[in-house]
């Protein structure tokens, strides 16, 4: 496919984008401008996003991309845990505040990372159609990693977000979800955004023992 037909591809899939995919965008791209102001809305609109995306990830996508749709109903329930840690506070200060992993929660996050990238890929290949069980299951596993790391206000889960948005990008413009693309595009820059500015924000954090 030459860059001709890269772009009349692109055009064409844009043109037929469906509602949800477009509420989908506009939702998860707030989410993430609020997660990397620190600001408790991320979960919320979040959760409209990712419920969307997995319809359309299930439903919608041919063959479905059935990794990025089970990443999507797991956003939720990390959503809900997320919001409920983020509220927590003692006397007025924040329980989980902005911080660097330790050594146990950078091994733990690796551990997970492994696990859920081969039981991912493992699930695709043997029990689905898929044709991208590789790079469905990277996206998923990053992602998942990236959550739980986001759910603690670790800094490192800005990272694991900009690897996951690099494979999201031509995974979602081969399944044709145009206006996914350029969203994960935009991910990736506000995922270097934010972990820049959740950089600084941890030298000005108040911390507390619970």
């Amino acid at each position: 496919m030459d860059i001709g037909e890269v772009f009349q591809k692109f055009i064409s899939d844009f043109l037929t984008t469906r509602w949800q995919e477009w509420i989908s965008t506009f939702a998860q791209l707030a989410s993430v401008w609020y997660a990397r102001k620190n600001n408790i809305w991320v979960y919320p609109t979040g959760i409209v996003g990712v419920v969307l995306a997995a319809w359309l990830y299930f439903f919608i996508a041919h063959p479905p991309l059935y990794a990025d749709g089970v990443l999507n109903l797991y956003y939720l329930v990390m959503s809900l845990y997320g919001w409920y840690q983020w509220s927590r506070k003692k006397e007025e200060i924040i329980i989980f505040p902005i911080s660097w992993c330790t050594s146990k929660e950078m091994i733990n996050g690796i551990i997970l990372f492994i696990v859920s990238w081969l039981a991912i890929w493992a699930l695709l290949h043997n029990f689905t159609n898929s044709n991208t069980p590789v790079l469905d299951a990277l996206v998923s596993a990053t992602a998942a990693t990236a959550m739980w790391w986001m759910a603690l206000r670790k800094i490192e889960n800005w990272l694991a977000w900009i690897v996951s948005n690099l494979v999201a990008i031509p995974l979602n413009f081969y399944k044709g979800f145009m206006l996914f693309t350029l969203m994960y595009v935009v991910f990736l820059l506000m995922a270097w955004a934010g972990f820049v500015s959740w950089k600084k924000m941890a030298q000005t954090t108040p911390t507390i023992k619970t």
